[in-house]
Formats: C-alpha cells, sequence, structure tokens
C-alpha cells in the first residue's frame, strides 16, 4: 500500500515537472510558426498606366496570388473612351513579368487631335470614326514593396481596326485629279487593317486591401 502510494506521489511530480516544460516548447513551436508562415499579399488595388497602344488607364487590381494579379477598367487615347482587360505573372512574386492583354476603343473623331499637328483648317472623312481593338503581349520589371510597385512592359501589340469612310475619300481624290464622268471609282464595304507593332507603357500600382 505504501509503495503505490510513493509511486502515485512520484507521478504526480513528474506529470507537474513536465507540464511547464511542454507549455515551453509548445510557446517555442508558436512563435516559430509565426515567423516562419509569410503575410498574405494584398488582394485588391487600383493601377494607372500609360502607353501605346494602350492609351491611358485606370484599373482595379485583383491579387489572388502573390505570383498572379488581374486587372480591368477603362480609358482613353485622346481620341475616345475604351476597356481593357488582362493578367500578369510574377513568378518570383516581383521582377520579372509577363503579361497578356486585350483591349478595345470605341469609334471617335480623330479630326480634333490632328488639328493640334496639321493646323486648325485640317479635316479627313477618314479620322471621324477611329477605333481599333488590340492585345498586348508584354514582358517587363516591377519594382516596389507589398502596398506600391511601379512597372516598366515592353514588347508585341497585335491592332485591328476598321477603315471608314474610304469611299467617299477616294471619289473626292479622282474628283479632284480631273477623272470624267465616265470613270466611276467605288469601294464595296470598308477594309479592315491588321498589324502587329511593338509597344510599351508604365504602369504604378497601390494596394488598398
Amino acid at each position: 500500500m505504501r509503495f503505490a502510494l510513493r509511486f502515485a506521489a512520484l507521478a504526480a511530480a513528474a506529470v507537474l515537472w513536465a507540464l511547464p516544460a511542454r507549455a515551453q516548447v509548445t510557446e517555442s513551436l508558436s512563435s516559430a510558426a509565426a515567423v516562419v508562415t509569410p503575410k498574405r499579399p494584398p488582394l485588391l488595388g487600383v493601377m494607372v498606366d500609360a502607353g501605346v497602344p494602350d492609351g491611358a488607364n485606370a484599373s482595379l487590381v485583383f491579387r489572388p496570388l502573390s505570383r498572379l494579379r488581374a486587372h480591368g477598367g477603362g480609358g482613353t487615347n485622346m481620341i475616345g473612351t475604351g476597356v481593357r482587360v488582362g493578367a500578369t505573372l510574377l513568378p518570383f512574386g516581383s521582377g520579372p513579368s509577363a503579361t497578356l492583354e486585350a483591349g478595345h476603343y470605341f469609334d471617335g473623331d480623330a479630326n480634333g487631335l490632328a488639328r493640334r499637328f496639321a493646323g486648325s483648317t485640317f479635316s479627313s472623312p477618314l479620322l471621324e470614326r477611329i477605333g481599333y481593338d488590340y492585345a498586348n503581349a508584354h514582358l517587363g520589371l516591377d519594382f516596389g514593396s507589398r502596398r506600391v510597385v511601379f512597372y516598366i512592359h515592353g514588347g508585341m501589340s497585335y491592332i485591328r481596326a476598321t477603315v471608314h469612310n474610304l469611299d467617299s475619300v477616294v471619289a473626292s481624290t479622282a474628283s479632284d485629279n480631273g477623272a470624267n464622268g465616265s470613270t466611276e471609282v467605288s469601294v464595296k464595304g470598308d477594309p479592315i487593317v491588321k498589324a502587329w507593332v511593338p509597344s510599351a507603357k508604365l504602369g504604378l500600382i497601390v494596394y488598398l486591401w
């Protein structure tokens, strides 16, 4: 009986001695986990950028992963308004980046912009409706902190545009060149222009949350 009581007392003493040590180990592991666990990257932000053929754009940014962000917004090319969406891959979270984007600019009158360079009397039917679709394939560099990022991107862009009012321009040119009444010049449908062109832009992102 005495042996059992002594054994129980020794067991209780061992348990009481082990509890602080176990608590200390648990606290140390929790602290280590808190240090090792990385902070979640900011999720939402705003972006502004300017370039060619993008024009000037303002967008909302969604960053579900540290290596991936998506954006969507609108802007202007000094002729009309447009929309654009895209996604950027950052293999290392910052630094080198790869971006794919697609956008559209609605028809606008470019004569006002042309008059700044060609004079106040300049006007062309070809410039009355200027709009285009475009797609960007860019490589670049992204610099900054978790909250503020500056980037420079460049690459190639595919542009698709419809040329409006070409028939009236051709007829007017033929008339000015002295074509007689038996000469008839006609353009069936508005021609479509497609091209790959170099492109680049600068941008700034501010993450809000």
